[in-house]
């Protein structure tokens, strides 16, 4: 299997609208709950286990599309996020790893899947840079529509954006945990700025 894969057309563009919409009108979407890598962003997050996936579906069924599309059967816990970027943003360099507040020894995610839903047009930056350690492996240029999945240990970030206009995706860390791991994880958590519960 090759470390990163890209599917073009994933969803279709009224889904892409809807997903887009929802998400930005959302309570939880503001000034991100991530870490300092994450510049100028905004988004929330959702830590669940795979037992939970119903109620995520139930409580934001408008994720269901991308539910479907991204997560794998082999992983049994997931952490999820919008994620939107403006001029000036970038994402640093990192490895993600987001379940560590909850299980500080955990292995990084088996997969990481983005869903890019709204991208400027002409976009200057922006690109997802991928890297196993000092290693370059891919530049992803984003389009709406486009998904991306790719090995969970690589180093990846977000070049800094140097256009107007609001570049949007969904992004989803897939863990295969071991029963001591998963007791560790909450099975529904809701993380934002404004709340987490």
């Amino acid at each position: 299997m090759p470390a990163h894969e890209e599917l073009p057309q994933a969803l279709p563009e009224p889904a892409l609208r809807e997903l887009a919409l929802q998400i930005r009108k959302c309570r939880w979407f503001t000034t991100n709950n991530l870490n300092r890598d994450f510049v100028g962003t905004r988004g929330f997050s959702i830590a669940f286990h795979a037992t939970a996936q119903a109620r995520v579906v139930a409580e934001f069924p408008w994720l269901s599309p991308y539910l479907e599309l991204a997560l794998r059967p082999d992983c049994n816990a997931f952490y999820l996020n919008p994620l939107q970027l403006e001029l000036g943003s970038r994402v640093d360099p990192h490895i993600d790893r987001s379940l560590h507040a909850y299980c500080l020894d955990i292995d990084p995610p088996v997969q990481v899947s983005v869903l890019y839903l709204d991208v400027p047009a002409g976009m200057i930056g922006g690109e997802l840079e991928l890297r196993r350690g000092r290693k370059f492996l891919a530049r992803v240029r984003p389009q709406p529509g486009l998904f991306v999945r790719f090995d969970g240990d690589l180093m990846h970030g977000v070049n800094r954006v140097d256009t107007k206009g609001l570049r949007l995706s969904l992004v989803c860390e897939q863990y295969a945990l071991d029963e001591r791991e998963l007791a560790q994880v909450p099975e529904y958590r809701i993380e934002s700025r404004l709340q987490r519960y």
